[in-house]
């Protein structure tokens, strides 16, 4: 590539410029936009290159990058802004999730671009400037002008045609722009008028069958970065399930055409000779948006700023946060979006999580919660151990009969809740935290309840469905009683609880059940447990994911009172290690007190038989000597 000499006997740039060539003659990365300052090079993450060049194609009409955090997405963004101010003048829109989040991209990353970058300096006049008609969210240039909005801001979705869109985070964008309608839509429809438009839609997804950038990724190519083999040549996409390690240390991916397995810095050391590998199915040629669409997926195992062992530590870490932490992480470092956790787990798996527990309290347990579901003729309830790193035991599940509108019943309950459990070594644990449900037809009586038993940690609380709901919410007393009412994201619970029984192998976040059906967990239990499931509704013109129960009859009280137990660990919040440390230094000292014992036993044993030898040599020595004389008498007889 040359440089053209102009009629003024200026260098001028080549004719045709692609995106990634422009980007690298003129732009220039911020110190305070990243580590590496200084010029740009699209060779440091090669991957970006065709991205890039995909929007200035003159076929193609919409780019889809569904891809992990941090890996370049901002700064992509960026050069296609300052390619087509320079290049191409032309109306933009960047379109954030929210208008906070679009003035920050125009003062943290826009405006050091149009500073350090000589090409653009001159480009946008100063706001301070009179009569610059430049502001914080819209800036004009010769030939054309960048807004910058929020998905939530109604106003500026509503005017200006727009030939270059660019769409970030698609899938945090709220539902309706206020009360105007779905905000890509409103954006989408503001490029109609130019037949050279360019649609770039840029996030990291979230949960399948929801998420807006899967669906668009699915129209296109669905092209994957691949790299070849360093033994075959073959290429290969960076695939988390041929990734191999042993804890976490000297990772290898194994290749999927000769099998060969290879380190992170034989895989990387291919980058610039990687590409981008089509895995569309056969295309419908009547299918206009799936023909323009160029779409590509990106995980963060190919950055190359980001080491493998602190991806893989970092899912190591996920896996004890539960299914929100799981899912953060397959989003955010997979660039995948999550599968619902809901769903393949058999009733028969649960037998595999059953065993005979050493006493009522088995060894791992540490604190005790319980959670209380209110029906109209009972209350149905499970105690549940919690230790390390929510490993948790089934306790007991249990059914009090009797109209919660009559105090018999809370009696019953109250009596319940005091009992001691003990472990095999006698040491006991009471419940330390309880969540009733106070839904229903008994609100006032479940008030009532926990306003007399609030020094004992039992509390009312309130389910809440919705995607992201955190686990508990601050207590509110907003309410007649005036007692602590926490609010329980009971999707959260119910994903994380989920994610749990999966685990097949005993240690952190695996679910323990006593065999002896006598405390609660016969079929009719785990029927119940299993009972619901994640499916993706269509709500208010958007794809959400509900939990519904998978099929009419079926009882859900025991999912619910473990989700209540487990609502009420997150309110009790106790530190698990010093009651591990606790527990250990208890164990240790029994442990010394029964060696000790056994030593002082043993010593007692050696002395009584010393005591029973020394007795037995002092009665044969009389007798030898009693013997001795006896022979020296007969023989003074026989010499008389």
């Amino acid at each position: 590539m040359s440089l053209q000499l102009g009629s003024k006997g200026l260098w001028l740039p080549p004719a045709d410029l692609k995106i990634s060539q422009w980007a690298d003659l003129y732009r220039r990365i911020s110190p305070e936009a990243s580590a590496e300052p200084g010029l740009w090079r699209t060779a440091r993450a090669e991957y970006q290159r065709e991205i890039m060049d995909a929007v200035s194609d003159a076929v193609t009409q919409r780019v889809v990058v569904m891809s992990a955090a941090q890996l370049g997405k901002t700064e992509i963004i960026l050069n296609i802004i300052g390619y087509f101010m320079d290049q191409q003048p032309s109306p933009i829109l960047l379109l954030n999730p929210t208008l906070d989040m679009a003035m920050s991209f125009s003062k943290d990353r826009l405006a050091p671009m149009l500073r350090d970058t000589p090409r653009l300096s001159g480009l946008v006049q100063d706001p301070r400037t009179r009569d610059s008609g430049n502001t914080l969210l819209h800036k004009r240039y010769t030939g054309g002008h960048i807004t910058m909005s929020g998905a939530n801001s109604p106003a500026s979705l509503a005017s200006r045609p727009i030939r270059i869109l660019l769409c970030d985070e698609v899938d945090r964008y709220p539902v309706s722009a206020g009360t105007e309608g779905d905000p890509l839509s409103l954006a989408m429809a503001r490029t109609q008028n130019f037949w050279n438009r360019r649609i770039i839609w840029v996030s990291t997804p979230t949960l399948s069958g929801a998420s807006r950038i899967e669906k668009a990724f699915n129209t296109g190519t669905r092209e994957e970065w691949s790299v070849p083999c360093p033994d075959c040549g073959g290429l290969n996409a960076f695939d988390w399930n041929r990734i191999i390690y042993k804890d976490v240390t000297e990772p290898v991916m194994k290749c999927v055409k000769c099998g060969a397995v290879h380190t992170e810095h034989e895989w990387k050391a291919g980058q610039l000779q990687g590409s981008w590998v089509e895995n569309a199915v056969k295309l419908d040629e009547q299918d206009t948006e799936q023909i323009n669409t160029r779409s590509f997926h990106l995980n963060a195992f190919a950055s190359p700023w980001v080491r493998w062992t602190e991806l893989i530590a970092r899912h190591e870490e996920a896996k004890l946060g539960g299914a929100e932490s799981l899912k953060a992480w397959w989003n955010t470092v997979l660039g995948l979006p999550f599968e619902d956790l809901s769903g393949g787990i058999e009733l028969d798996s649960m037998k595999l999580n059953k065993s005979e527990y050493n006493a009522e309290l088995p060894d791992g347990v540490l604190v005790l919660t319980c959670g209380v579901d209110t029906q109209d003729d009972r209350l149905e309830l499970e105690v549940v151990g919690w230790g390390l790193h929510k490993e948790s035991w089934g306790i007991e599940y249990k059914v009090l009969y009797g109209d919660p509108g009559q105090p018999e019943v809370w009696e019953r309950l109250s009596d319940y809740l005091a009992k001691t459990r003990y472990y095999a070594d006698g040491e006991g644990l009471i419940v330390s935290c309880v969540c009733i449900d106070s839904g229903g037809h008994h609100t006032d009586d479940v008030y009532r309840f926990c306003k007399i038993n609030q020094s004992r940690n039992i509390f009312a609380i309130v389910g809440r469905g919705g995607q992201g709901r955190p686990s508990v919410s601050k207590a509110s007393r907003r309410n007649r009683a005036g007692v602590p009412l926490f609010t329980l994201g009971v999707d959260t619970l119910k994903a994380d609880l989920y994610a749990r029984l999966r685990i097949d192998k005993i240690g952190p976040g695996f679910c323990h059940f006593p065999a002896d059906v006598t405390l609660g967990y016969d079929e009719k239990y785990f029927k119940g447990l299993l009972s619901e499931r994640q499916v993706i509704k269509r709500q208010r013109g958007r794809d959400v994911a509900v939990w519904e129960v998978k099929s009419q009859g079926l009882r859900n009280e025991p999912l619910d009172a473990r989700v209540y137990a487990a609502g009420a660990l997150e309110i009790l919040s106790p530190n698990l290690e010093r009651h591990y440390k606790r527990r250990q230094r208890r164990l240790s000292l029994l442990h010394k007190e029964k060696l000790a014992e056994q030593l002082k036993s043993e010593a007692e044993a050696q002395a009584e038989n010393k005591s029973k030898l020394s007795s037995a040599g002092q009665r044969e020595a009389k007798s030898i000597k009693k013997n001795h004389a006896k022979i020296l008498n007969r023989g003074l007889q026989f010499w008389a």
